[in-house]
């Protein structure tokens, strides 16, 4: 009954919208603001654990988030919009501590942080909370958390909505719609209900009726920033985005600034009836690239630019938290992005190669699958760490199976992954589904179906078999029989080429972006621009991408199928 109640209310609210005229007076003059999110903050500790003298990146863990640097990464992100005299104000799209829900004192240390910066500078700072900030039952629950960051939207808040996190705050132009879109009883999933939709609604026609322009910031997700997000990453994009995403658009909401997913993206939908809305996902500040946005807003249009941390105070890092090496040190100096990236990398590599083991992966010993799944994942493992080229390594062994490895200067299968993962969270892309880089992840892929699939069959299926054809001479059967095929009838079979064809634009999407608007530096239309003719024109554009889109699909299916496996 209440998914019934929240169709019903959805569709009411949309059909008031078609009459609400929810176009704003101009703005007089241009805005100025800078946009952060997922700052985790984390109080230093004392001394890190466990050094490993002979690396660099040790400390690396599973969130690749640079956890004892992360207040000093925010320190100097202050400093750069106190100094810089364009920007207005601060906006901050949740997660603003790493350990909120358990560790009070994080925030108390973060709004003295932001009070600090508004004294400083006269910036007023906007904050919304994010799932790592309260919850039921917790350190800090959602009254705490409006108590802690009064003083940063909520004090002066034109509206609130009373229970949540949510209020309503800006200047002359513009008005602020802060959603608190968290479920406070859930760890990461998205808290949208009909109550908090109609809340939107009303925030956004009052805006309307004020002369401002509606602009929204929460946490989660409006739009895809994944291929097919909403079935790979759910819990980080809010439920029925796209019909979210038409209401906020025909309600007159053209940006929405939103965190969570860690990423740099922009990503834009066009409602039915031609409205345009940008979701611009920022990625944590704390991690690799070390980035926040910058945007100028007028009438006829919005820019925006990506801008980097790339220095901290690294004498006060070491004064606080003792135990980072010299070289360490030094490589922050250097270039801090350079160094946060190779901690991303490492980061991923420790969670991505924890999650291959056995028992992380819940297999007990006494499982009959047991040995199956520790060969395949073993196949794995070492076509990801062995060296890439050289004697012995990937590359001649993907010879043998006639798939041609192309050089370059990744040192093995663990260096590109990562560094493809590290540029979706870097945004703007610079791959095609035909690049060299891509080439070579593919055929890895290819590699692996080969060779991982054939050491499975000898291992564990023909063992016995094995064992006979090694006395007579012959060290395996599949493996052997799987590259006397490979080298007659090529690479890759029919069937795996076509699996990887299907697969292939899921690969596009996650490494490439396409979709017109860039993802840290660009200029759309701005709130003026909005009329009858232009959402004609909407309209149009939005049919034509989609058959576009397909085109391109099969395009890229055909392409794989035909030329790129061909070694």
């Amino acid at each position: 009954m209440k998914k019934v109640l929240s169709v019903l209310l959805s569709a009411i609210l949309l059909l008031t919208s078609l009459t609400a005229g929810l176009t704003a007076v101009a703005a007089d003059d241009e805005t100025n603001f800078a946009v952060a999110s997922d700052l985790h903050y984390v109080v230093p500790t004392e001394e890190l654990e466990g050094v490993i003298e002979d690396e660099i990146y040790w400390y690396a863990n599973r969130r690749a988030a640079m956890e004892n640097e992360s207040s000093f990464i925010i320190d100097e992100f202050l400093n750069q919009c106190a100094a810089d005299e364009e920007c207005e104000f601060v906006l901050l799209s949740g997660d603003l501590v790493d350990d909120g829900k358990s560790i009070h004192q994080q925030h108390v240390d973060m709004a003295a942080k932001l009070k600090a910066f508004e004294e400083k500078s006269g910036k007023p700072v906007y904050v919304i909370p994010g799932n790592h900030d309260y919850g039921v039952d917790c350190a800090t629950n959602i009254e705490d958390f409006v108590r802690v960051y009064a003083d940063f939207g909520y004090n002066e808040a034109l509206t609130v909505d009373e229970g949540t996190g949510s209020y309503t705050d800006l200047n002359d132009d513009y008005r602020l719609i802060a959603l608190d879109s968290c479920d406070p009883s859930k760890s990461t999933e998205d808290g949208m209900t009909a109550d908090k939709l109609a809340w939107v609604y009303e925030s956004a026609k009052q805006a309307k009726e004020d002369g401002k322009y509606p602009i929204l910031m929460m946490h989660h997700n409006l739009l895809d920033h994944l291929p097919l997000q909403r079935l790979l990453s759910r819990n980080f994009i809010v439920k029925f985005h796209y019909t979210t995403a038409t209401l906020f658009a025909d309600w007159g909401i053209k940006l929405v600034f939103t965190g969570h997913e860690h990423c740099s993206d922009a990503a834009t939908y066009t409602s039915p009836l031609g409205n345009v809305i940008y979701d611009f996902a920022t990625t944590s500040l704390t991690m690799y690239p070390l980035q926040y946005r910058a945007f100028t807003l007028t009438d006829d249009e919005i820019s925006y630019e990506a801008r980097t941390v790339d220095k901290i105070d690294t004498d006060a890092l070491t004064a606080t938290t003792a135990g980072f090496s010299q070289e360490q040190v030094d490589l922050m100096n250097a270039g801090l992005n350079d160094y946060a990236k190779g901690f991303l990398k490492a980061g991923v590599q420790y969670r991505l190669g924890k999650g291959f083991k056995m028992e992380e992966m819940g297999i007990a010993e006494d499982a009959f699958y047991y040995d199956l799944v520790e060969t395949a994942v073993g196949g794995l493992v070492k076509i990801l760490e062995e060296p890439l080229y050289g004697e012995g390594g990937i590359q001649e062994l993907a010879a043998e199976y006639n798939i041609d490895i192309p050089d370059s200067e990744y040192k093995n299968g663990w260096d590109i992954v990562t560094e493809l993962v590290s540029w979706h969270y870097a945004g703007s892309e610079p791959y095609d589904l035909f690049s060299r880089d891509i080439v070579i992840f593919l055929r890895l892929v290819s590699l692996l179906l080969k060779d991982d699939l054939a050491t499975v069959s000898d291992e564990v299926f023909l063992e016995a078999a094995n064992k006979l054809f090694a006395y007579l001479g012959t060290d395996s059967i599949v493996r052997d029989i799987t590259k006397l095929g490979a080298s007659v009838f090529g690479g890759v079979t029919s069937a795996e080429l076509f699996l990887l064809a299907l697969v292939s634009p899921l690969i596009a999407a996650f490494i490439a972006d396409d979709d017109g608007v860039d993802d840290n530096n660009g200029t759309i239309p701005g709130y003026g621009t909005v009329n009858f003719r232009s959402n004609i024109d909407n309209v149009i554009d939005n049919i034509i991408n989609i058959l576009k889109s397909v085109i391109e699909t099969l395009s890229d299916m055909v392409k794989i199928l035909s030329r790129i496996f061909i070694a």
